[in-house]
């Protein structure tokens, strides 16, 4: 997995060019079964890849919390949503709530989440490869290809299903 990640962000930006052109005529013009398509290749390739060995999501990147993430993660911990947000997140330039800081806070050494059961939404859809209307997060989809391993190959298998 290490030499995968150590490779990823290479192979991602060789690819890159060949991506957007692949996502802009996506989005001009969708497969009536694109969800169908990109459910079946989003299991398939999850089937393969075990989260667990990667957490490259986790290391590298914060989610974004809702205010429903908030509540729920809050009273997880016991305490008030101002006292959980004052001392585990911050307010980026989107004015969304993320993490202060990556690897992720929840991560333990062994890539298990210490919040999985109440874990943030942007968490649980992580790499969003099996979205309904996945043309509409192309530019998401260009970045989480250079983090997320399945979502680099889910794409590869994409382009050569739909021509």
């Amino acid at each position: 997995m290490q030499d995968i990640l150590k490779n990823l962000p290479k192979e991602a930006k060789d690819k890159h060019n060949e991506n957007t052109s692949f996502f802009k005529k996506l989005k001009k013009k969708p497969p009536k079964q694109l969800d169908y398509i990109m459910q079946e290749l989003h299991d398939a390739e999850f089937k393969r890849t075990d989260c667990l060995e990667c957490a490259n999501c986790c290391k590298t990147t914060g989610p974004l919390f809702t205010d429903k993430d908030v509540e729920r993660i809050s009273k997880h911990f016991k305490m008030k949503p101002q006292r959980f947000i004052a001392q585990f997140l911050r307010v980026d330039e989107d004015k969304d709530y993320v993490l202060q800081s990556v690897p992720c806070t929840f991560l333990g050494a062994d890539n298990y989440c210490s919040i999985y059961e109440v874990r943030p939404k942007a968490c649980r859809e992580f790499p969003h490869t099996d979205r309904k209307k996945f043309q509409q997060i192309s530019n998401l989809t260009l970045k989480n290809v250079t983090i997320c391993p399945a979502a680099f190959n889910i794409v590869e298998e994409m382009k050569k299903r739909i021509k």
